[in-house]
């Protein structure tokens, strides 16, 4: 059901178990999203993440982020989504002390939840009600649908709550973390262009050698193995959507000086050759 009965009040929108095929760019809204993936193949692009999905896969979002699913024409698609105003449902649960139910969506921005077989039939029950409820289009009805809405949202807290936890302990507010977010966000804005520690020092005005230091302590990673993660990644997603793409014009697109260079990080990051991937994608 494309449309629900919520969506002239709150712009809520409830699109379950659809299997239709239609051609979505990258695209971002203001509303949270819902996306719960039944079956067939799908690889679900978020930003700079790319998820290949297994039915029971739950994705949130906060809408804000670049995403898109990139289908393929003979392979079955089939999701259920659902779009809401998170400022009409925050004034809503807040009436009931229950905003805390909007978390996973700030605290986790967007994720990927892998539920198990338990998991998947609560939570596809869930979505079965709201549909039901959706379809009955009566005073009654509506109630009852925005109550199963807030037990969806529920089932999603108990999912997230210890990934939520984890991700608050994982927050560190050290100088050091802060230093390397900056590298971090430099890294992300610039990755394809010549990287260097010598740049890094001049830009972010530290010291290469303590940069280097507290980035390996902080990630586990050398600066350089970050950032060949991010280009090889960032290579990924461009033959995902270019299949016509060149591979000597990508390994400069996305910062590397030779192709055979491009091609020896590839292999050692991905266990295959740019080519290889390529053919795996389309063949």
């Amino acid at each position: 059901m494309p449309t629900s009965i919520l969506k002239d009040k709150s712009r809520f929108d409830l699109n379950y178990y659809d299997e239709s095929k239609t051609a979505n760019a990258f695209h971002s809204h203001f509303e949270y999203e819902v996306y719960y993936f039944h079956k067939g193949s799908c690889t679900y692009l978020i930003g700079d993440k790319i998820y290949t999905l297994s039915p029971g896969d739950v994705i949130l979002m906060n809408g804000l982020t670049l995403h898109r699913p990139r289908v393929l024409n003979k392979e079955e698609y089939v999701r259920s989504t659902i779009h809401f105003d998170p400022e009409f449902f925050k004034k809503m649960l807040s009436g009931m002390s229950m905003e805390c139910l909007l978390q996973p969506f700030m605290v986790l921005n967007s994720c990927r939840l892998h539920l198990n077989a338990e998991q998947k039939e609560e939570f596809e029950a869930a979505l079965k009600r709201m549909d039901e409820f959706n379809n009955e289009k009566t005073e009654i009805s509506t109630y009852r649908f925005q109550l199963a809405f807030v037990e969806l949202l529920t089932i999603l807290y108990a999912f997230t709550k210890e990934a939520m936890e984890n991700q608050h302990k994982a927050e560190d507010t050290s100088d050091q973390a802060d230093h390397v977010q900056q590298v971090i966000s430099f890294i992300e804005s610039h990755y394809m262009e010549d990287l260097s520690l010598e740049r890094l020092e001049q830009e972010l005005h530290f010291s290469k050698y303590y940069l280097s230091k507290i980035f390996k302590k902080v990630t586990g990673f050398t600066v350089f193995h970050y950032v060949y993660h991010r280009r090889i990644n960032q290579a990924k997603i461009v033959f995902l959507l270019g299949p016509s793409s060149r591979v000597t014009d990508v390994s400069f697109n996305v910062g590397f000086k030779h192709p055979a260079h491009f091609s020896r990080v590839f292999k050692k990051l991905t266990g295959v050759s740019p080519e290889q991937y390529k053919k795996s994608i389309y063949s």
